[in-house]
């Protein structure tokens, strides 16, 4: 039997826990386990919730590299390995394996089916594309083949336009009505304007969002990803490149990230973190960027844990939760660079590490 004691965040409480099969109890192990063997596994620090990265793409590196299982499973190990024990990915290449979900070793995976792009919209055999008149049922499709949600690409050039509101606003409707949930890539104004007024559920980069948007967002549960370490790796590149409309609205785009982001958190608007970038298992990263955008040391790393949790529908570290937690020697909300090197990793109540 496995023993665990600690300061639980966010709560900062002292608690002990023991783990009975895959599942969290909390205070000392009942009566009759009392002849059991004990093993203390962490023994004080800092308790988390398992990690998560919201906006990742296991299972391929680049548009060269086909969808493989292999890769896939190695992937996600990197994630469990750097202490990330739940994903989403909001779109593949292929649709997720059954295996995924049967592998104790692997991170829990929300997966959203397969890419869904409209002509022009998207890489060139990548994902899956559709016309404009079959998107309504190939989002209702994507959903109830996944984890419950599809990912619409909703713009893709930054000078053309993006899926039309009416369109987007049927995607929702059809896949809400069935029980789904719809996340929409978006980095233009007009792109991310549709995906907020149609009433996206999740959206990712939203570079270039209107901040007028922002109380509605808020209002309809609509979560910003912004996957501001992906964008920031290459805006000295971008700035290097000659002077092009295309440059020019993707610099202005990632230059008012940051002041969006703050704001975005301001209005009570869900923000998580996601990396959308290789090698995995690297979101600590990207909540020392949310950090760097505004918002409250709690919070950027709320994003990637109990925050993000809370929002794929997972508890934090309660009696009866999941035993998917990591442990620090030191307080991450206190030194964010402490986030990447956890002391232990426990999954499934399984030591990790």
């Amino acid at each position: 039997m496995l023993r665990i004691r600690g300061v639980v965040l966010p709560e900062r409480e002292e608690r002990t826990f023991w783990i009975d099969g895959e599942v969290l109890r909390e205070g000392a192990p009942p009566g009759g386990c009392a002849g059991r063997h004990t093993e203390t596994v962490v023994d004080g620090g800092w308790l988390l919730p398992g990690l998560v990265d919201v906006h990742t793409h296991p299972g391929t590196v680049d548009t060269a590299v086909p969808f493989d299982d292999d890769m896939l499973r190695a992937q996600l190990r990197e994630h469990r390995d750097a202490g990330v024990l739940a994903v989403r990915t909001p779109g593949t290449a292929a649709r997720m394996p059954a295996w995924v979900d049967e592998d104790p070793e692997l991170p829990r995976v929300t997966s959203a089916g397969r890419w869904l792009a409209t002509p022009g919209r998207f890489i060139p055999g990548f994902g899956r594309h559709v016309g404009e008149a079959d998107l309504v049922r190939a989002a209702v499709e994507e959903s109830a083949a996944s984890s419950g949600w599809c990912k619409v690409i909703g713009d893709w050039r930054l000078d053309e336009p993006p899926v039309p509101l009416a369109l987007l606003t049927a995607v929702v409707a059809a896949v809400h009505a069935a029980g789904g949930r719809v996340a929409v890539h978006c980095q233009t104004a007009e792109g991310s304007r549709n995906a907020v007024l149609a009433g996206a559920d999740s959206l990712e980069h939203g570079m270039s969002l209107d901040p007028a948007l922002l109380d509605r967002m808020a209002a309809q549960g609509t979560a910003f990803v912004p996957t501001l370490a992906v964008f920031g790796a290459g805006a000295d590149a971008m700035r290097a490149r000659e002077p092009s409309a295309r440059r020019d609205l993707w610099l202005a785009g990632w230059d008012a990230m940051f002041g969006t982001v703050r704001a975005a958190h301001e209005a009570g608007v869900t923000v998580l973190a996601g990396t959308d970038s290789f090698p995995c298992g690297t979101v600590a990263g990207e909540a020392s960027w949310l950090a760097r955008a505004g918002l409250p040391a709690d919070a950027a790393l709320g994003a990637a844990s109990w925050t993000a949790r809370a929002w794929l529908g997972l508890p934090g570290l309660v009696d009866g939760a999941p035993a998917d937690l990591v442990a620090y020697g030191s307080d991450p909300v206190a030194d964010p660079a402490v986030l990447e090197h956890p002391d232990r990793i426990v999954l499934r109540g399984r030591v990790v590490r």
